[in-house]
């Protein structure tokens, strides 16, 4: 059975449910993502895996092994919006494939295997991301099922319609005692291995994150008649705060800063907006680093307050550390990785992942896949059928050595 190439035709056919008709968007709890985990959780029993949902919607495959310990494997379903077909999906369908591959080697594993495809890893339909993985860690915030959606859908209600259960989501999560570690194969998001013309490298931390979401409000007024020393305009302080987060990025090596997001009210040609927001997106290796970037972005929100006569408000929407990944994992991913490659980059990850939020309860490791030119969250997200089969045998390899390892302890 040629597993990888089984993987790319199950890429492709994954890539074409989409909630929207002519581009790749699959959202938390939306009909497209009922519609991939149905697909996905074929796939899963194929493989000889047991197939289960949480009370979130993360779609859960069980593989069992001799051992009481389980291993944990996987990536999420959700997308950004016009998205490529391999960020997210690539890492479930590997790991599906991977214990499909061991299930042909009729041998038993010391430890079981749980494949966890997570439901929102992107946090586009709700603007919080990892609501999957957080739930399944147990550091889901309750509060956060009161957010809605640009629909005025409150989650709480969304993940009801969509046959999950809300109020029972703390009873879900995975128990740090019974699990050996989390593995995430992911398209690398960047350049480095396309470069290096290397197919996988391996990650040795996530970059810590900050999101928040930043309200303007100024007052609107006729755009002929009121003088511009008068003005309130919320637009032009939103405008003003991000050419600071853009400075502010350019004079702190490592930090990346994006407004990825903004809307205007009443978003009139003739009207002074009397209302603006915007997301901000802050990374950093070294938490201290971003932290320092956080305060000095919001101390210049309060000096821009003041100079435009406008009421700011800062509403803190994620806050994730920065997360090592685990030396004895990482050491057997390396191991593998040499089997299939002479060279091994090892780099972190400016991106997130399921696996910073997973870090809270087990080791992690990651492995990174190659993607043409480094181009991701679009649909030009393209990754070779050759380097899908080098992640594969990479993850079976790395299964192997964990379960020779387990049974001499």
């Amino acid at each position: 059975m040629d597993f990888a190439a089984q993987v790319v035709e199950r890429l492709d056919l994954l890539g074409k449910i989409s909630d929207e008709p002519d581009r790749l968007t699959r959202l938390f709890a939306g009909q497209g993502m009922r519609r991939a985990n149905e697909l996905v959780g074929s796939w899963m029993e194929q493989a000889g895996m047991t197939v289960g949902r949480d009370a979130i919607g993360n779609l859960i495959g069980y593989y069992p092994g001799t051992g009481q310990k389980k291993l944990l494997m996987g990536s999420h379903l959700d997308t950004v919006r016009d998205a490529g077909r391999f960020d997210g999906a690539l890492g479930v369908l590997l790991a599906i494939a991977c214990v499909a591959r061991w299930r042909e080697t009729d041998r038993s594993l010391p430890f079981s295997i749980k494949v966890i495809a997570f439901a929102d890893e992107e946090g586009v339909r709700y603007q919080s991301a990892y609501l999957g993985s957080r739930a399944v860690a147990g550091c889901f915030e309750a509060r956060d099922l009161e957010r809605a959606d640009a629909d005025g859908i409150k989650m709480a209600d969304a993940i009801r319609a969509f046959g999950g259960d809300p109020d029972r989501l703390e009873s879900y999560h995975l128990k740090a005692d019974d699990l050996l570690g989390y593995v995430e194969a992911h398209i690398e998001q960047g350049p480095v291995l396309d470069s290096a013309n290397h197919a996988v490298g391996l990650v040795t931390a996530i970059a810590g994150q900050t999101r928040a979401r930043i309200d303007f409000h100024g007052r609107a007024g006729h755009a002929g008649t009121v003088p511009m020393t008068l003005r309130r305009d919320a637009l032009c302080a939103a405008a003003e705060f991000i050419a600071l987060v853009e400075q502010c990025a350019l004079g702190n090596p490592g930090l990346v800063a994006t407004v990825g997001q903004i809307a205007v009210e009443p978003n009139a040609a003739n009207v002074i907006p009397g209302a603006a927001w915007l997301s901000l997106d802050l990374r950093h290796q070294e938490d201290a680093q971003r932290r320092e970037a956080r305060r000095l972005i919001r101390h210049s929100l309060e000096l821009i307050q003041r100079k435009r006569l406008v009421k700011c408000e800062w509403e803190s929407v994620q806050e994730t550390s920065s997360v090592p990944c685990s030396p004895e994992l990482s050491t057997l991913l390396r191991q593998a990785v040499l089997k299939h490659q002479p060279e091994i980059l090892a780099m972190p990850s400016g991106a997130g992942h399921d696996a910073a939020v997973m870090a809270r309860i087990t080791p992690v490791a990651m492995l990174f896949v190659r993607c043409r030119d480094g181009i991701s969250h679009h649909p030009d997200e393209s990754v070779r059928p050759d380097d899908i089969g080098v992640a594969l045998e990479v993850l079976f390899d790395f299964v192997s050595l964990l379960a020779k390892s387990h049974e001499q302890i």
